[in-house]
């Protein structure tokens, strides 16, 4: 699978996710030009991208960081999913080069600062921010979200050979009645019926962490455990 690849692993840290746990990562050699082929495979065994680095955590005694994604042929539209696309019928979609933009940026840091500034990305600067989500990968792009003009969120996806990979989504906190985040993998799922591709990937999950459960909704669900990919079953997300 890798054998031509180049991989390193980070000194144990503090897991992001679950108290009282070390992690570790291992991560491509970032000097590696990451083309759509070499995404591809280490997305099939689980690996994610953040700007230049494609990481997949392998911590000693734990493998409760799940890499997971949506089987689109076989997904479930709920009465709650086909409420929340009626509520947001008004919303406009437009996919936009991956590159710098003002409003995105300011968007990005408001929504850093109102929802996360106990996270890793607080405080945030443009430089953090294209590091992140515009540097690394050429088959990136942005989708926005607007409402008569004006921007009320953005996803970050990549665009692989076996489906589209959700990076990144941020939102105006005001907004939060109109459900952004979940109304954007909706639309993932959309454009990924229409292209068509098998999979939209949501990025890891971790059983019981309340800030992963929302992925979790949107079944049939699989994961990446022991070297393959099996379908989440029998487990309640709500």
């Amino acid at each position: 699978m890798t054998d031509a690849l180049t991989f390193y692993r980070t000194g144990e840290h503090d897991c992001s996710y679950l108290a009282d746990k070390k992690a570790q990562t291992i991560f491509l050699d970032p000097a590696i030009e990451l083309s759509q082929s070499i995404l591809e495979t280490l997305s099939n065994h689980g690996f994610r991208r953040s700007g230049s680095h494609v990481y997949r955590p392998e911590c000693h005694q734990c493998n409760a960081c799940e890499s997971t994604r949506v089987i689109i042929e076989q997904f479930k539209w709920r009465r709650s999913f086909k409420r929340i696309l009626k509520q947001n019928q008004d919303i406009e979609l437009r996919i936009c080069e991956s590159e710098f933009r003002q409003d995105h940026y300011d968007l990005f840091e408001r929504y850093i600062n109102e929802r996360h500034s106990d996270g890793d990305m607080y405080p945030t600067s443009e430089q953090q921010y294209s590091d992140f989500l515009l540097e690394g990968f050429t088959q990136s792009y942005i989708v926005e979200f607007r409402l008569h003009g004006v921007l009320l969120g953005c996803t970050v996806i990549d665009l692989l050979f076996s489906g589209i990979s959700a990076i990144y989504t941020w939102f105006d906190p005001d907004y939060a009645d109109r459900s952004i985040g979940s109304l954007a993998i909706l639309e993932l799922i959309k454009l990924a019926t229409r292209l068509p591709l098998p999979y939209v990937y949501l990025g890891y999950w971790i059983k019981g962490s309340s800030k992963m459960n929302y992925k979790s909704r949107f079944k049939p669900l699989e994961s990446y455990k022991n070297d393959s990919w099996q379908e989440i079953i029998n487990e309640s997300f709500e």
